[in-house]
């Protein structure tokens, strides 16, 4: 999901990171589609060695687009999610490694925000059917028109979750569409092909991390190679940054605000559902031909260069006269650090410290004087020094009253002029000696007060008219009020109804929080230190509430281990999504005799905290006692057939050769040789094959550690006593076999 509004001011703030993408169109020729040939030089004057996709982000879109009709049918999803990769591999053309991940099994810190969206989704779904059908009536009452109602399924996109068949058929589909690339399409004739599906556990973009740090601790590792990460994330930016690679390029959809979409209930442009007033449909073209049609600008691309990024970052944090030499490097995972607290996946943000603000850059100030007091950074290779984070959240603390004040202050600003002309034009203090710069074209600046100020004007008018409609609901009181004495006192009474004065459960609350910082940033560097931890608290501490933390953390429990996919099902899944479970299973979420019923509520809370809108708000859901979870599931996993038990076993990374391949012929000589029972490879146009995923997890500095001899191919034996050949990312692959243990060949 990302942080909100980083990106927006990221892009803002260093605005040569973002460059559009140049797009080479397929031509047609007699009827004849002729594709691009995507072996020819790249349009955007750069070759990408590694393009990486986070599936989620292209899934989502692909199933249940906002801006033009949704897919009919399974089929039709499929087919939009082969034609968005094409696109972003015709742009991006990697030439050496494509790697496919969607997202497994998560972490439990990360499950509990999982838990919350998809329960929101399914009551803001069922909320618009309701005031669909609310409408609906309204209209024909008043004898408008609205065409029939279609009869159909609603998409439930809870489905994008791991374990549900959905997910199966779609990593069946895309094995299928990699063997169809790498037989037919030249460009992808030497790459080396990933997928790790959802069966695999961790998330999609940590799939790609982990990826990338094996690869970095190859001894023949290339520092100039070019990664392309895929992904709309703002997250991925910082993840691209702890990978401290130089050549990092991240490929997202350009944000257009304010884009156009047809009223949910008579399908015509112009106007929400609120709004619809059942007229009838105009024609579309002369004779109605195009009205099925809806014309809809192809979405582009964006290319945000880390590279100049970091040019920016080191003119940033650079400090000069420190007691040790300056280090690049680690400023910038300090960097990626401090963004954590204004808002990540796992903890929920500080309340003194917003994007919008500037937090960040106040954050970057206080370093500063830190690192020149303590002679030290922050972290170092995904661990934290508590002593130095303590100074900073204290330094924070110490302006929390006035950070809440100016919020209120700016909020009451804004109900004022929201537009002010600069130059001659602009209204000037009294007595102020400046001379104001001269306007360059008066009459363009003129003209875009006229257009600034009827915006304002119709926005004011829209929010009247919206203030004065009886069935508008009014905005909840704030009992909080941090603008005023007393506000701590009111948040922990409000928030977690407790008393301030209560010091032990705050500082257990601290105590979470800083566990939440030391596995984020873990998780960031070195993968995931613990799958059971989680934040227990729907809310954040203070600042000025970080006091004597360098003793709170030592270490996360060891060999902890994922949750299977339809545990995670289980615990992410609200009632009405239950048709995706088993039905013993679904069962359990909605008879009144479960034992655990109450991790499934019909109705929930959300509490604005401070913001406008609901989505930003916080949804009040109990938490899942895994304990009891378990408890419960260990009556109903007799009841999974066959194919349920195979849905909820845990995967590994696929990885497909084409027949050009440089390495297809060792690999498949290889298990030629060791596999009697093949005497003869036969045509074969690829080659698929399982990469388990290693046991060890590389940390930064284990390379150094470990044997420096220079790399040689291997052969080793799995628990059944097959040969397997160990490659140089340290993946144990073995062939995927059918029934009589040859390789599988074609589809």
């Amino acid at each position: 999901m990302g942080v909100p509004a980083f990106f927006r001011w990221l892009s803002r703030k260093y605005p040569s990171i973002v460059v559009h993408c140049v797009e080479e169109k397929g031509k047609e020729c007699n009827g004849v589609r002729i594709p691009v040939d995507t072996t020819k030089p790249n349009p955007n004057e750069v070759e990408f060695d590694n393009l990486y996709l986070d599936m989620n982000g292209i899934i989502h879109p692909c199933t249940h687009p906002e801006d033009k009709p949704a897919p009919k049918n399974e089929d039709e999803m499929m087919v939009a999610i082969f034609e968005y990769i094409d696109r972003l591999f015709n742009i991006v053309r990697p030439r050496r490694v494509l790697y496919m991940a969607i997202d497994g099994v998560a972490p439990r810190a990360k499950m509990n925000q999982q838990r919350s969206r998809r329960f929101r989704a399914s009551k803001e779904g069922m909320e618009l059917v309701e005031e669909k059908h609310r409408i609906r009536e309204e209209i024909i009452q008043r004898g408008g028109y609205l065409p029939p109602e279609e009869i159909k399924e609603r998409f439930d996109s809870n489905c994008i979750t791991p374990g549900t068949e959905f997910m199966d058929n779609l990593a069946h589909c895309l094995r299928y569409y990699v063997a169809d690339r790498l037989s037919n399409d030249p460009g992808w004739r030497n790459v080396t092909v990933f997928l790790s599906d959802a069966s695999v556990p961790g998330e999609g973009e940590h799939k790609i991390m982990d990826f990338i740090r094996r690869q970095r601790a190859q001894p023949n590792h290339d520092p100039n190679t070019h990664h392309c990460l895929c992904g709309a994330d703002a997250d991925l930016i910082m993840l691209g940054l702890a990978t401290h690679e130089p050549n990092f390029t991240i490929i997202r959809e350009e944000f257009k605000p304010n884009k156009p979409r047809p009223c949910a209930l008579c399908g015509q442009m112009g106007h929400e559902i609120k709004d619809c007033q059942g007229a009838a449909r105009e024609k579309q073209g002369q004779h109605d031909e195009f009205a099925d049609t809806m014309p809809v600008a192809e979405q582009e691309f964006i290319f945000i260069r880390l590279s100049v990024l970091r040019e920016y970052l080191s003119r940033e944090l650079t400090m000069a006269s420190l007691p040790f030499p300056f280090d690049f490097e680690r400023s910038v995972d300090d960097w990626v650090f401090m963004c954590f607290f204004v808002g990540n996946d796992f903890l929920p943000h500080l309340p003194s410290l917003e994007i919008r603000e500037g937090a960040i850059d106040r954050l970057v100030n206080i370093y500063k004087d830190v690192v020149h007091k303590t002679g030290g950074y922050l972290t170092q290779n995904g661990y934290v020094n508590l002593e130095r984070v303590e100074m900073i959240m204290q330094a924070v603390g110490v302006a929390e009253d006035n950070i809440f004040r100016k919020r209120k202050e700016d909020d009451a600003e804004q109900q004022g002029p929201a537009y002010l002309t600069t130059g001659q034009f602009a209204p000037q203090a009294l007595g102020r000696r400046d001379q104001p710069e001269p306007v360059q074209n008066a009459r363009h600046q003129a003209y875009n007060m006229r257009m600034q100020s009827s915006e304002q004007h119709n926005k004011i008018n829209k929010l009247t008219r919206k203030a004065e409609d009886s069935d508008s609901e009014p905005e909840p009181e704030d009992n909080v009020r941090l603008w005023e004495e007393g506000w701590k006192q009111r948040y922990y009474k409000t928030k977690f109804d407790v008393d301030v004065t209560d010091d032990d459960f705050r500082q257990k609350v601290v105590q979470s929080y800083v566990e939440g910082l030391c596995w984020v940033l873990r998780y960031y560097y070195q993968g995931c230190a613990s799958w059971k931890w989680y934040f227990p608290f729907h809310y954040a501490p203070f600042a000025s509430d970080f006091k004597d933390i360098k003793g709170m953390f030592t270490e996360f429990e060891k060999g902890t281990k994922p949750f299977k996919p339809l545990e995670q099902l289980m615990g992410v899944f609200p009632a009405a999504s239950g048709n995706f479970l088993p039905q013993t299973w679904r069962n359990l979420m909605s008879s009144p005799d479960s034992p655990i019923i109450d991790f499934y509520p019909d109705d929930f809370a959300i509490d604005l905290n401070g913001k406008k809108y609901a989505w930003q708000g916080v949804a009040l859901l109990p938490f899942v006692d895994e304990r009891r979870l378990r408890a419960a599931l260990a009556d109903v996993y007799p009841d999974l057939t066959p194919e349920e038990v195979k849905r909820n076993s845990l995967g590994s990374d696929m990885l497909f050769l084409g027949k050009s391949h440089p390495l297809f012929d060792f690999i498949r000589e290889l298990y030629r040789t060791e596999s009697h029972e093949v005497t003869k490879p036969g045509p074969c146009s690829h080659l698929i094959l399982h990469s388990a995923i290693p046991n060890k997890v590389l940390k930064p500095g284990d390379w150094e550690k470990g044997n420096r001899e220079p790399w040689r191919p291997q052969l080793g034996f799995n628990r059944d006593r097959q040969q397997v050949h160990l490659d140089q990312s340290g993946f144990r692959l073995r062939a995927l076999m059918g029934p009589n243990r040859q390789l599988l060949r074609g589809w």
